[in-house]
Formats: structure tokens, C-alpha cells, sequence
């Protein structure tokens, strides 16, 4: 049975260069179910959590547990991964159990700076630790200068950073089928 793949954009906008480089990624990423997390989620606020967990939360907490790897594209902002992204991180973590626990998860960027998003994948593996996912160290995909790193059909052109994602999808792949033997 194919995989089921979660991705996960840490850009709200529709014509993202997160969002376009997920797309790069469901297209490289070989034949397996695809779902793409909506992380248009309230704040986190105790209050709000006092009265239960938001449905929409619940849901990609579901989602990330019955993913068999999540792929998360995160831009930049102000040299930190998105509020969205965190926010969600922040939600997620007050759901029953741990969803992200021995998770294949793969983390890419694109960024219109020279550094492709550098310091967000840093900060997003910071947030990510506590959770102990099965975080794949690299290689590293920065996609820089994003806004010309698509063509008008929305194929990632820069070579470089197509076969880092290549290696980077096959080591996913390779992760999936180390957590199936396991089980």
C-alpha cells in the first residue's frame, strides 16, 4: 500500500513558494495518499483550550498520527519560522498523546532571501525536538530567492535544489519503511 504523506505549509497564502514547493514535493515524492494539513487554526489561548480543543486542531492532530511522514515547507519570517507553523506546533501539543513521536519528518523552505529560509528550518527543528519526531537531518533544502526559483507552471528550476529534494524524498522513503518494519 502506498504511504500516506502529510505536508505541511507554514505560509497561509495560496500562491506561496512553501505551497509550490510542496507541490514539488507530493510530484517527487513517488505514488502514496496525500494530505495537506490546514493550519488555519485559532491562537492558542488556555482559555479557549479549557473549553476543549478546537475541532480543526484535533484534525491535524489526527492527520499527523495517521500520516506515515510529514514534509514541512516553512518560510521566514523575520529569521524565525511563521506564527502559523508555531501556533499550530503550540495546539498540537496539548492533544492526547504525541502525535509527532518517532515520525518520519522531512523540513524544506523557501524564502526570498539569499539563505532559502536557513534560520527558519533552524528554529523549527528547535520546536520540534520536544516531540521527538524521527527528524531527518538533511540534506538541507533552501530553496532562495524563491519568487524566481518556479516556472510559470509552478517546477522548481533550480537544479540544485531539485536533487536535494530528491535525496532528501528518497531517505524519507527509506525512514517509512524502517518505522513499517518496526511495527
Amino acid at each position: 500500500m502506498d504511504p500516506i504523506l502529510l505536508t505541511i505549509s507554514g505560509a497561509l497564502r495560496a500562491a506561496s513558494t512553501n505551497r509550490k514547493l510542496l507541490v514539488e514535493v507530493r510530484r517527487l515524492f513517488g505514488p502514496h495518499r496525500h494530505v495537506e494539513a490546514d493550519l488555519r487554526l485559532p491562537l492558542y489561548d488556555g482559555d479557549l483550550e479549557d473549553l476543549g480543543i478546537p475541532a480543526e486542531v484535533q484534525t491535524l492532530a489526527d492527520q499527523i498520527a495517521a500520516a506515515d511522514a510529514v514534509v514541512i515547507s516553512t518560510p521566514e519570517y523575520n529569521k524565525a519560522l511563521s506564527g502559523v507553523l508555531k501556533n499550530a506546533l503550540d495546539w498540537v501539543s496539548r492533544t492526547k498523546g504525541n502525535p509527532w513521536r518517532d515520525k518520519p519528518v522531512a523540513i524544506v523552505s523557501a524564502a526570498g532571501g539569499r539563505a532559502g529560509g536557513e534560520r527558519s528550518q533552524y528554529s523549527l527543528r528547535l520546536c520540534l525536538n520536544p516531540f521527538r519526531p524521527r527528524l531527518l537531518p538533511g540534506p538541507e533544502v533552501f530553496v532562495a530567492n524563491s519568487g524566481e526559483a518556479f516556472d510559470a507552471e509552478g517546477r522548481l528550476i533550480n537544479p540544485r535544489a531539485v536533487k536535494g529534494l530528491e535525496e532528501l524524498l528518497t531517505l524519507l522513503r527509506a525512514e517509512i519503511a524502517l518505522a513499517a518494519q518496526g511495527s
